[in-house]
């Protein structure tokens, strides 16, 4: 009966995993639309859905802790679908010069949504792993359907947007936002059906006399992720702003460029879901230490392939487009190729660094399940860094800051892992 149960929390977690990824990946995508009217706005989206993180974290730890698992979920999923509900408003155009700031709030709501739910699902999913490899297994596992919808997101929108002009609006994807909404209302029903494990709640009258900012390799895997989460978000977006950039700083792509940059993002959200998917096949065998090292070094290379190499080094990669269908797009700079294929790479990233920060934890790990969700920041802060500097120097150069934030990624598997504060009591 307990494995019964354990499966269906597996299950509804791997489905939370997914949700996130769908929610999140709308952000870039929705940058091009609002990019169109407005130059400044497109990484303000993505901005403002993972600034909430900086402010929810903490508080979600504390939810874990005070109202369960699953609570924490459906508090999150009904916040979720009030941010979808705020980003449809913007499509109305009576709101004029504010539908831009509604469509910000309702992207902050909804990083109140992630961030919640990405709270719940990491430590869950380690815990019914039972930590270690294991744990890192049932992570990968979750993340492989995470990286699923992330494959879908961006080439829905590519899809409904086409080509962006100065007409683009948001009226042109609400379909996916009714979707998303569709999604959001069964999700509630059905989780509120579902019986999950409720560790936190064991441990209500548990005494803390630390916390997790005791141990070094949290810490240091705090700042890991902030810089995880800005690669995982910069590498892709900065390549659609590429892809869909007709003049000379961008690929030059002039038809269809934002379908083009839709189709090729989503190629690396489908490699994401590939690398998961292997190393959750692996995990239970190769260390987390090992496939971190492995795959950094070689995103370090990638990267730097990309940035070197000629703009009139060209290639076909598959496009589509509302008029001629899926289509093998020419003239696509070889760069895209190498900051793809990043996705096998940066996939695994996410539930190793957690499952490496978190390891050896105890009765700390909601509370720093809440300080690693506060941190995911990172994902709005640097690529919108990056974006500064695509602007000011040129796309290829704003890779150099990816470069800096995976070397350092390199270090914490090399060295900033290891947990030197064994000598704290956690049961």
């Amino acid at each position: 009966m307990e494995k019964k149960s354990n499966m269906v929390a597996i299950v509804t977690m791997c489905f939370i995993f997914a949700m996130i990824s769908f929610v999140t990946n709308m952000a870039a995508p929705f940058g091009n639309i609002w990019r169109g009217h407005y130059e400044w706005a497109g990484m303000m989206g993505n901005m403002m859905n993972f600034a909430a993180y900086l402010f929810m974290g903490i508080p979600a730890g504390k939810m874990l802790v005070k109202v369960g698992y699953k609570k924490t979920t459906l508090i999150a999923i009904a916040t979720g679908f009030v941010g979808i509900v705020i980003q449809y408003l913007s499509s109305f155009s009576f709101l004029g010069g504010s539908a831009i700031y509604v469509y910000l709030l309702g992207a902050f709501v909804c990083g109140f949504c992630v961030c919640m739910l990405n709270t719940v699902v990491n430590p869950m999913l380690k815990l019914l792993g039972g930590g270690g490899n294991k744990g890192n297994q049932y992570i990968q596992i979750g993340g492989t359907f995470n990286s699923l919808t992330g494959t879908l997101t961006p080439l829905l929108v590519g899809v409904l947007i086409g080509t962006v002009t100065d007409k683009t609006a948001m009226s042109d994807v609400a379909p996916l936002l009714f979707i998303a909404m569709g999604v959001f209302a069964i999700s509630f029903i059905i989780i509120s059906f579902v019986s999950i494990p409720e560790p936190a709640l064991e441990r209500k009258n548990v005494k803390y006399e630390h916390s997790a900012w005791s141990f070094r390799h949290v810490v240091l895997g705090v700042v890991a992720i902030f810089f995880y989460v800005g690669i995982e978000i910069g590498i892709p977006s900065q390549l659609n702003f590429y892809l869909s950039d007709a003049s000379e700083k961008g690929a030059g792509l002039l038809e269809s460029g934002a379908a083009i940059g839709g189709a090729i993002a989503a190629v690396y959200w489908l490699l994401m879901m590939v690398g998961r998917a292997l190393s959750s096949l692996i995990s239970g065998k190769v260390s987390t230490r090992t496939q971190v090292i492995a795959v950094t070094s070689t995103a370090v290379v990638l990267v730097l392939v990309a940035i070197l190499l000629p703009r009139d080094l060209v290639m076909n990669m598959p496009g589509y487009s509302v008029e001629r269908g899926f289509f093998m797009a020419s003239g696509v700079p070889v760069k895209a190729l190498f900051l793809v294929l990043c996705g096998l790479c940066t996939s695994i990233m996410w539930g190793a660094i957690f499952n490496l920060s978190t390891e050896g934890l105890g009765k700390y790990t909601e509370q720093a399940s809440g300080i690693f969700m506060m941190m995911v920041v990172g994902g709005g802060i640097m690529p919108l860094l990056q974006d500064v500097i695509a602007k000011n120097a040129g796309y290829m150069a704003s890779y150099w800051l990816v470069i800096a934030m995976l070397l350092y990624i390199l270090y914490y598997a090399l060295w900033g892992c290891k947990n030197v504060n064994k000598d704290i009591p956690v049961e």
